[in-house]
């Protein structure tokens, strides 16, 4: 069922994902939501977070996104702020955006 969650709203959906739209999305109580969580041992909010720092993280990878400033990368996946944004990023992945953005512009393919 959670595989299903972003895609349920379209490929724009992570960031105005909230319990309530989830729960809407799979025709169930906001309560019942939490307490299937709860049996999985993580918190809907957790999990949500984690939608959306993998998707800007995947943008971060992005070459093309390279003129995308960061916090407009933070605020496109519904961070509140850049620092909340980098907190949480720092936390999940062990490097700030920038060090994620600089490490794959340093990374060069090998001579042949």
């Amino acid at each position: 069922m959670w595989d299903r969650v972003p895609r349920s709203g379209g490929p724009g959906a992570v960031p105005s994902l909230t319990p309530r739209t989830v729960a809407r999305a799979h025709h169930i109580s906001v309560a019942y939501l939490h307490r299937l969580f709860s049996d999985e041992g993580a918190g809907v909010g957790a999990w949500i977070r984690e939608q959306r720092l993998a998707n800007a993280r995947a943008d971060l990878e992005n070459p093309d996104l390279d003129p995308v400033p960061i916090h407009r990368i933070a605020e496109k996946w519904g961070f509140s702020s850049a620092s909340v944004f980098s907190r949480a990023y720092r936390e999940s992945y062990g490097a700030s955006p920038r060090d994620t953005r600089g490490e794959r512009r340093t990374v060069r393919p090998r001579a042949r």
